[in-house]
């Protein structure tokens, strides 16, 4: 009877995965079916986890991200680049961070002139609430 039923689901799954790249994602085209059937579930079931179709919307999630990590990787940005960033949000000026040093010593580490040390980098994880090692150069 087991046998049976394998059979049947194995089936139904390939007549599935036909129309929706449910599983590893090995092509642009699947990767653009999946994203494709993901859109049209959540505009069909909005934030509703109860949903029936809320388990596959978050298969389907996990396979899209799957096949992005591996083909669209996020550069990881610079430490310079990563402490401009968080000046801008916060509306910072080069003279608003004693505890790196001087303003002269801000722009040389902004420039690339000069790296953070380890006290630099602690101070700077704690008064912008980050890990650390968004500051360590790679």
């Amino acid at each position: 009877m087991l046998a049976k039923e394998l059979i049947k689901a194995g089936n139904e799954y390939r007549v599935l995965r036909r129309q929706i790249s449910l599983g590893v994602i090995r092509s642009k085209a699947e990767y653009d079916r999946a994203v494709a059937a993901l859109d049209a579930i959540v505009d069909a079931i909005g934030e509703d986890e109860k949903h029936p179709l809320a388990d596959l919307a978050e298969a389907l999630s996990v396979f899209i991200e799957a096949y992005d990590k591996a083909h669209y990787p996020t550069p990881v940005p610079a430490p310079r680049e990563m402490l401009h960033f968080l000046m801008e949000q916060n509306g910072l000026t080069q003279s608003d961070l004693p505890e790196i040093g001087s303003q002269g010593v801000v722009s040389e580490i902004l420039s690339g002139k000069r790296s953070l040390n380890v006290r630099q980098i602690s101070s700077l994880a704690r008064r912008f609430r980050v890990a650390p090692g968004v500051f360590l150069e790679s």
